[in-house]
């Protein structure tokens, strides 16, 4: 067994015994030679199996509740105001359009549904309506859990949505805390921190992720993924940058699917327990390779993503039976 092998299987014990892996080492994972990938894909899955049932994949499903109009400035987003792309804006659906779409990701075969709105924090009336959608899923006795992404909310917001029945939140941090004001100057990344702080206070799950190849180093990777395995966040989604026109980072450099799969397996390695996502760009970025990804996750955002199309979800169910794996089927 040589350096580099030695070195995988090492890393690979220690999170299996959930021992905190250093930065140094994670850094040393995102740079492992290519000939490596294949080693690393098969440890991280045996870290995966560990602490998740092994023959299990979640399919989620989102509903952009209202879309554009945006003040921010995040450089990878549509739905900014101050930039022109082709996307539709609108203000938050009405009830009917937000329980259809549970509906619509239950035929998906999504466990998950998870109701997004632009803007940098969803208003007291919006959360009330929110919360009667969600109330009135509930009464539907729908085959699925509902997630909602409001922006910075405060904690009477966050109470009001776990009294509907909502037991977990999405707010992604993006970035590190170094490269975040690259990428976004109408708010900060301690904002972002302090929401999921607040968001375990209240008791709800955590679901925290991260945009790759809009020009992050691999020690912004890192950091990243480190500090959710400090707020130890139940779910990271992971999303692989897709350029969209009229943004600032349409030029962006993106990931390789090898860099993609590095980036995976770190973050399988320093965050053991927690749900990792593939969602945005999977397709575009991990090509190929998308089984390998599969392998080292736990769960496919199916049905297409917030201002662009998904994967042909056959293609997915495709992959899970080629795989022998099947659908998460959970009720909260």
């Amino acid at each position: 067994m040589d350096r580099v092998e030695l070195f995988l299987f090492e890393v690979a014990e220690k999170a299996i015994n959930y021992q905190r892996i250093d930065k140094e080492t994670a850094l040393r994972i995102l740079n492992i030679p290519d000939e490596y990938v294949a080693l690393a894909t098969y440890l991280a899955q045996k870290v995966k199996n560990h602490f998740h049932p092994s023959n299990k994949v979640e399919f989620c499903s989102i509903i952009n509740a209202k879309s554009g109009a945006c003040s921010e400035d995040c450089k990878f987003c549509a739905q900014s105001k101050l930039y022109k792309t082709p996307i539709n804006i609108y203000n938050l659906v009405p009830k009917d359009e937000i329980v259809e779409g549970a509906y619509r990701g239950v035929e998906f075969g999504a466990n998950r549904y998870c109701v997004v709105l632009s803007g940098k924090s969803a208003t007291k009336e919006e959360v009330e309506k929110i919360c009667d959608a969600i109330e009135e899923i509930k009464k539907e006795n729908l085959p699925i859990n509902v997630c909602v992404s409001a922006g910075t909310l405060d904690e009477e917001s966050l109470e009001k949505l776990k009294e509907a029945g909502v037991k977990r939140v999405n707010h992604n941090l993006e970035a590190s805390e170094n490269f975040f004001p690259k990428i976004v100057s109408t708010h900060s990344w301690k904002d972002r921190y302090e929401t999921i702080k607040r968001i375990k206070s209240v008791g709800l799950s955590t679901c925290c992720g991260g945009i790759f190849g809009m020009g992050e180093t691999n020690e912004d990777r890192v950091d990243l993924a480190l500090t959710y395995r400090e707020l130890e966040v139940d779910s990271i989604p992971l999303n692989f940058l897709m350029p969209i026109e009229g943004t600032p980072l349409q030029n962006a450099p993106g990931v390789t699917p090898l860099e993609a799969l590095k980036i995976i397996a770190m973050f399988r390695f320093t965050n053991p327990k927690a749900e990792l996502r593939l969602c945005g760009g999977r397709e575009q970025n991990l090509r190929d390779f998308h089984g390998m990804a599969v392998l080292m996750t736990n769960a496919m955002m199916v049905g297409g993503y917030l201002t662009r199309a998904g994967r042909d979800i056959k293609k997915d169910y495709q992959l899970l039976e080629d795989l022998k794996l099947e659908r998460l089927v959970s009720a909260e």
